[in-house]
């Protein structure tokens, strides 16, 4: 089904790549980003993303959560921030319209990803959040898009998608997938994917 659907949906892709692509290049900005993440069965692989970042991304996070307490209580709650001094502009509507994930089709490809999954993770967070439940997280491939992504993604603490993703990795079916697939469309169309 991955690959059907992704050549199914080639000529969007490839020509939503390229303008991207084009748009990051203009900016002076790198066009990919890429990953070490933790995959089916404990197997690293690499992930691709637009470059939605500024240089020196990380630094200027430390400082952001040292000066801000409040922002420090998000990230250590979901580890997303919804101010996040990381971001460039473009890279934010790229974000918040999920189009920087776009890449991860060549992970999909590779069969490193499926279109639906557990969100793929790194080994801390695979060591230091998911803990017990590891082994549910690396019984199946990491997903583009998940029930974390459409059951209210960012709003949720980093221990409820880990409960979501056991939930998917339990009950994964072809019609839990479709499920999430559709709602996956309206979640991106109101621009809830950040």
């Amino acid at each position: 089904m991955d690959v059907v659907l992704i050549l199914l949906t080639l000529p969007v892709s490839v020509p939503l790549v390229l303008v991207i692509a084009g748009f990051l290049v203009a900016q002076g900005r790198p066009v990919f980003y890429s990953q070490q993440r933790v995959g089916q069965g404990g197997r690293h692989f690499r992930i691709w993303k637009f470059c939605t970042m500024v240089p020196q991304a990380d630094a200027r996070l430390r400082e952001h959560l040292r000066k801000n307490p409040n922002a420090a209580r998000e990230w250590r709650l979901t580890q997303k921030l919804r101010h996040d001094p990381r971001v460039f502009s473009l890279g934010a509507f790229l974000r918040k319209s999920s189009l920087d994930e776009l890449p991860q089709l060549w992970n999909i490809l590779c069969g490193q990803m499926s279109l639906v999954g557990p969100r793929p993770i790194t080994m801390p967070e695979l060591v230091e959040k998911y803990r017990s439940h590891a082994p549910s997280y690396m019984k199946c491939r990491p997903g583009l898009t998940g029930l974390w992504q459409v059951s209210g993604r960012n709003r949720l603490r980093y221990s409820q998608r880990v409960q979501l993703d056991v939930a998917y990795a339990t009950e994964q079916n072809l019609w839990l997938d479709l499920h999430i697939l559709w709602r996956t469309i309206g979640t991106v169309l109101r621009g809830t994917g950040c």
